[in-house]
């Protein structure tokens, strides 16, 4: 079987026509009220080449907004939005998997219902200063939830699943990496708590297995991926042990069928790595994307060593909607504007060119 980035790959009963998959990334350029829109079409579309699309990290509820002009998947004005998105994809031929996004702590009270504190499994304030509508503010003190609230959370990430469903998605991808309120559950550095979430490695993964039982209520586990990203430090995370506590989780998580499993190997802050991801990835028997600074070169000297079954790319996709055509060409690939990443217009965003535009 050929192991290049360019074959068939099947993903529980899915085919995807290549290894190459379009990795989550919030591009701020929703709709008021979180609700996705035109460009946001044009946006899918474009990349349908992908062998697999994993939309910008989606909330699952007003509560669990963090930043504005994100989409969100809990009421019926953002599946209409949505159903247009899958609709242009699947008419591509593409297949596309929305990622459920609570942010925690990673918010700020003016992007909240009602002006609310941020929650999180202990009350420790992040660094740094949030995202908002009127520009950089001050990370508040998040709020601890109380043991009986988190059921509740529980609920509104099984809500998100059923509406993601009615708007055509291929499956789902729950987001527990980069320091939203999964990861800030999993990870010692941002939970202190006492009571079943919190202490050993098996209580803090409680959160993300109850959110896994009640979205499988939903979806097929086939039809569920997970991301993870065991010490990205974004996001003033952090964790003693890593290696043995992601074992843990991995080891958990591969017992469930699940449809993959995607990993942002290493730190997005540093180059070094401190983590073995190839003993991580081997504790998973399923489907494995690696993720983080991968080029052609690099994702297929890891699939040919064994170390991924698929690859996501970021920036590079964001600049290229024909990614695939030009790494499969060797073409040169465009430069990403950087001051276009987060909100605006088509700028940046829909208007890079194909290679047959180019000359």
């Amino acid at each position: 079987m050929s192991l290049d980035l360019f074959s068939s790959f099947t993903v529980g009963d899915l085919t995807l026509t290549n290894r190459i998959v379009l990795a989550p990334m919030t591009r701020n350029r929703a709709a008021p009220d979180n609700v996705p829109q035109a460009i946001n079409i044009e946006y899918y579309r474009q990349r349908a080449s992908a062998g697999l699309i994993i939309t910008e990290a989606s909330q699952v509820s007003p509560e669990g907004v963090g930043y504005p002009a994100t989409p969100g998947i809990y009421n019926n004005e953002q599946i209409a939005g949505w159903h247009k998105i899958t609709d242009a994809v699947h008419d591509e031929g593409g297949h596309i998997f929305i990622q459920l996004w609570y942010c925690g702590r990673i918010s700020h009270p003016s992007l909240l219902p009602q002006q609310q504190t941020p929650v999180a499994p202990s009350a420790i304030r992040p660094e740094g200063d949030a995202f908002t509508a009127d520009g950089m503010q001050a990370y508040v003190e998040p709020r601890a939830l109380k043991t009986d609230e988190i059921k509740n959370i529980v609920s509104q990430y099984q809500h998100a699943a059923t509406q993601a469903k009615a708007a055509g998605f291929d499956g789902i991808e729950v987001h527990a990496a980069n320091g939203y309120l999964i990861d800030q559950f999993l990870r010692d550095g941002s939970n202190h708590r006492t009571d079943q979430y919190g202490g050993s490695i098996e209580n803090r993964m409680r959160f993300l297995n109850e959110v896994l039982d009640a979205v499988s209520g939903v979806w097929p586990t086939n039809r569920i991926g997970v991301r993870l990203s065991p010490e990205n430090a974004f996001n003033t995370m952090s964790d003693s042990d890593p290696q043995q506590h992601f074992d843990y989780v991995i080891k958990q998580l591969s017992s469930r069928g699940l449809a993959y499993l995607h990993v942002l190997e290493g730190n997005m802050m540093a180059t070094q790595r401190e983590v073995d991801y190839r003993a991580l990835r081997d504790k998973f028997e399923g489907v494995y994307i690696a993720n983080n600074g991968y080029d052609k070169a690099r994702a297929e000297t890891a699939l040919a060593q064994g170390d991924s079954d698929l690859i996501a790319f970021g920036v590079p996709f964001l600049a290229n909607p024909d990614l695939v055509n030009r790494l499969k060409t060797d073409a040169l690939l465009n430069t990403p504007d950087q001051n276009t990443f987060y909100g605006g217009d088509e700028k940046g965003y829909t208007d890079y060119p194909f290679l047959q535009n180019t000359n």
